[in-house]
């Protein structure tokens, strides 16, 4: 018998994105299609995971922090 499932995998875990006709405890085979274009560059997962659970204000702040280079470069006299 084979199945087609949509799966998302995070945090080293593959999770349905529908729940599948399976026996629980069923032992299975995985063949992983990655359709073209959908790979997530490890990267910018990171930097996205940063902003995880602040709201858009806290976002907002800390960009215009980011941005404003004052606070990087050494004061010159």
């Amino acid at each position: 018998m084979e199945q087609v499932l949509e799966v998302i995998y995070r945090d080293g875990v593959f999770t349905p994105l529908k729940p599948p006709d399976l026996l629980e405890d069923q032992r299975l085979k995985i063949t992983l299609h990655i359709p073209e274009g959908k790979r997530v560059n490890p990267s910018l997962a990171a930097w996205q995971a940063v902003y995880a659970g602040l709201s858009e204000d806290d976002i907002a702040e800390i960009e215009t922090l980011a941005l404003n280079r004052e606070h990087f470069a050494p004061e010159r006299g």
